[in-house]
């Protein structure tokens, strides 16, 4: 176990030191691209206008005779397109794929200055985030790099889900972690074939009530996993993010779980499809009534101490910290969108 005074050195000579408080970056969704079809990286452009991250995807939907044109296509859009204050993110091989190799060191050798956050998919433990670890670092000393490039780890197993709070605190590159229901529900071997969302058959019945037919209420599959994932995240000061939502054309249900997430405490997710990017702008972003409150609470209670009564409710030190996560949160997503700058009256 490293001491913490050696917890923010680098791990190679010459690599940037590492962020003792992530950088302050609105991240409501992770839009993926597959950067092999040319078709698609002509959209990026306009795409990194309208959300948070764009995400070059590597890995999993792209076909394993493709696996090199899309590292090739996505250091080729990384280098053509201006992102201005769009994330710009890779998703790459599992470790013990052949190509993650070349992924990690031409990536990072071309592009690591324009590079926020690498993606590992797969993350069974700690181990894997060290081995990534050590060699970001190598890989920034030998080409120069500014700035360290965060790791953002996807919990889509058993084994990786068992060891999520040593995953959360396993180097001061850790970014986030997203949820990954697909490969998450194989390796438990749940009954699903679903990419997120509930299952009809996953439920809890009402009490009998005479010759009544019994009602049945859906559960959510992911509520646990979820929330334990948050409460790694939050107690190491990285961010939680609910993953991808495969059903394309049921826009309710996708809006449905993203709500959820948030409300568990997740700050984004992934839009696989053009339809999800606003439906995750809108979700993740605070309700303005909700920031109107939050404000009311703020503005009783400048210093957090003692307890008013605002509408008949009364606010004291606890729900002024929850005032001011939603307030900070709606700064941030004003500084981005003036829209909803106005809508906060900020």
């Amino acid at each position: 176990m490293k001491l913490p005074r050696q917890f923010f050195k680098p791990l190679a000579i010459g690599a940037p030191a590492p962020y003792r408080e992530l950088p302050v970056r609105l991240e409501r969704m992770i839009h993926f691209v597959p950067p092999h079809l040319e078709k698609m990286r002509a959209k990026v452009p306009d795409i990194a206008k309208q959300v948070d991250v764009v995400l070059g995807n590597l890995e999993d939907a792209i076909p394993s005779d493709a696996k090199e044109a899309a590292r090739r296509g996505f250091i080729e859009m990384a280098k053509a397109t201006d992102f201005g204050s769009t994330g710009l993110w890779t998703r790459i091989n599992c470790l013990n794929s052949p190509w993650v190799l070349d992924d990690i060191v031409e990536i990072v050798s071309e592009i690591g200055n324009k590079l926020d956050v690498i993606m590992l998919p797969k993350v069974e433990g700690a181990w894997d985030i060290h081995y990534l670890d050590q060699l970001l670092a190598q890989l920034e000393a030998r080409h120069s790099i500014g700035k360290p490039i965060l790791i953002h780890a996807i919990l889509e197993t058993a084994e990786g889900v068992k060891n999520v709070e040593e995953i959360a605190s396993a180097s001061p590159r850790m970014h986030g972690m997203s949820l990954g229901p697909a490969d998450l529900a194989a390796s438990r071997a749940m009954k699903t074939t679903r990419v997120g969302g509930g299952h009809p058959d996953y439920k809890v019945l009402a009490d009998p009530d005479g010759d009544k037919p019994r009602v049945g209420y859906q559960q959510d599959l992911w509520h646990y996993t979820v929330g334990k994932m948050v409460d790694a995240c939050a107690a190491n000061g990285i961010k939680p993010f609910y993953g991808p939502f495969g059903d394309f054309a049921d826009l309710a249900a996708c809006e449905s779980q993203f709500r959820n997430a948030f409300l568990q405490g997740c700050v984004g997710a992934w839009s696989l499809h053009p339809t999800q990017i606003e439906i995750a702008k809108r979700v993740f972003s605070p309700d303005p009534g909700e920031v109107a409150f939050a404000l009311k609470i703020l503005e009783a209670m400048p210093d957090g101490a003692g307890a008013v009564m605002i509408d008949g409710k009364m606010q004291d030190d606890a729900t002024w910290k929850q005032a001011k996560v939603i307030v900070d949160l709606a700064r941030i997503v004003a500084a981005k969108d003036p829209e909803m700058g106005k809508a906060y009256g900020l």
